[in-house]
């Protein structure tokens, strides 16, 4: 009878409702994600998994600008058709050093986490450019601008290298002097495309 008069209290009372709602979804989030939080793969990187170089690391921030992570997802799952198709399935430990992440989820092109070393530099280069020089029918845009700007004025490359050093990033102090002349001479679509190259490279089938 109690049980009945407190469950009609509730609903009554929208107030006490929504802090019901509220109470029970943040219990249930909690059960869900505390046990990640002590979930070593997910802090420990997989394979030959390194920080990503000053130069790929412009390379992934010109990547997010360009919004390529809203047509290419990054996130192989082990399912058959799937490995078949873009290689062996993505690792927890493959993305320890990436923030933020860009698994994604929608494929209007291919995902790219296996991309590394599959095509060419030059092949990079002239899809860049122009798409469909090199895959017929494909509807992605071309980035003629990418070879008009220069990577070092992307960003304060040295800046950010010592913030991810403080989130954990092994990033040694020569690495972060000499990130702004690793970009000296280099366009921005050689910094993407070294970052592209980047991708899944770090797996190994000995790895977690």
């Amino acid at each position: 009878m109690n049980g009945m008069w407190l469950h009609r209290k509730i609903e009554e009372n929208t107030g006490l409702l929504i802090f019901g709602i509220l109470f029970v979804s943040a219990i249930g989030g909690l059960v869900q994600l505390l046990p990640i939080l002590e979930q070593e793969s997910l802090e420990t990187a997989a394979g030959n998994t390194r920080p990503y170089s000053a130069i790929e690391l412009t390379g992934r921030d010109i990547y997010i600008r360009e919004g390529c992570s809203v047509c290419h997802s990054q996130q192989i799952r082990p399912l058959i058709a799937e490995v078949e198709r873009y290689g062996p399935y993505s690792r927890a430990g493959e993305f320890v050093y990436d923030r933020p992440f860009l698994w994604g989820s929608k494929r209007t092109g291919p995902d790219l986490h296996r991309i590394g070393g599959k095509y060419s530099d030059d092949w990079h280069r002239i899809h860049l450019l122009d798409p469909r020089a090199v895959v017929p029918g494909s509807i992605m845009p071309a980035y003629p601008w990418l070879v008009r700007r220069e990577a070092s004025a992307s960003g304060d490359i040295t800046a950010k290298m010592a913030g991810l050093r403080r989130l954990g990033h092994p990033y040694t102090d020569a690495e972060i002097a000499g990130a702004e002349a690793d970009l000296e001479g280099l366009l921005e679509i050689d910094a993407l495309i070294a970052y592209l190259q980047s991708l899944g490279t770090g797996f190994t089938e000995e790895g977690p």
